[in-house]
């Protein structure tokens, strides 16, 4: 990460844990943090890092991901500006579990843990949305392992796109996702290989389901991707 910054309570307006907080608590909270901006691309935390803070993203994205002794990358989320990362080292002092990486540019506001501790005493709202935060984050991982122990590639991908179609908005059978997302993002997304990506979507554009259009993908039979992701055929 670069240089700390000048902190500013302003910034933490925009964090989901803490909205509602009066202005002289997010005072209180501003000075506790460490203040820092990053470029996209740069490692903020690796796994088994003994940085034990509780990350508060002010401003750019990350992603929560990990890799494998081979070097396969498998990643779990995310993550915008007004979320946190860190939660779960910063509560039981244990070593990270998973690395992250910037996907642009932006800016961290860094909680000691004495002091997150501290907040989830003091501060009951803060408190339950750190218990919602964590049950939703434990109900996604076993969708997460349910999905890769029982749905072939081929599924997690259609599972993906109609995700996406879903996220755009649009309604009818025929669906434009714009812009078409990148054969290593859908990688990472459904814990596969780019290669492997690229053959199921020439395999779903051969069979009709989708089409390249200006830099967009569309979807020409949502019913039928939706067939091929609950199909138990495609899953042997």
């Amino acid at each position: 990460m670069r240089k700390p910054m000048q902190p500013s309570s302003l910034g933490l307006r925009g964090i989901e844990l803490l909205r509602g907080l009066p202005p002289a608590r997010l005072d209180e909270i501003c000075q506790q943090c460490v203040w820092r901006s990053f470029d996209a691309g740069q490692m903020l935390i690796a796994r088994e890092q003994a940085d034990r803070d509780l990350h508060l993203i002010v401003a750019g994205a990350v992603r929560v991901t990990s890799y494998s002794p081979a070097g396969r990358e498998t990643s779990f989320r995310e993550l915008q500006a007004g979320t946190s990362f860190g939660e779960l080292s910063a509560l039981d002092g244990r070593p990270r579990s998973a690395d992250v990486v910037a996907l642009k540019p932006g800016l961290l506001a860094s909680m000691p843990p004495a002091a997150f501790r501290a907040l989830l005493q003091q501060e009951w709202t803060v408190n339950e949305r750190v218990l919602l935060r964590l049950t939703d984050l434990a109900r996604g991982l076993i969708d997460r392992v349910l999905d890769l122990s029982t749905l072939s590639v081929q599924q997690r991908v259609c599972s993906e796109l109609l995700r996406l179609a879903q996220s755009s908005g649009a309604s009818g059978n025929e669906i434009r996702i714009a812009p078409a997302p990148k054969h290593a993002d859908l990688a990472h997304a459904v814990s596969s290989y780019r290669e492997q990506i690229t053959r199921e979507l020439s395999a779903l554009a051969k069979a009709g389901v989708l089409t390249r259009e200006h830099g967009a993908l569309v979807v020409r039979d949502l019913d039928r991707l939706r067939q091929i992701a609950t199909s138990r055929r495609a899953a042997g």
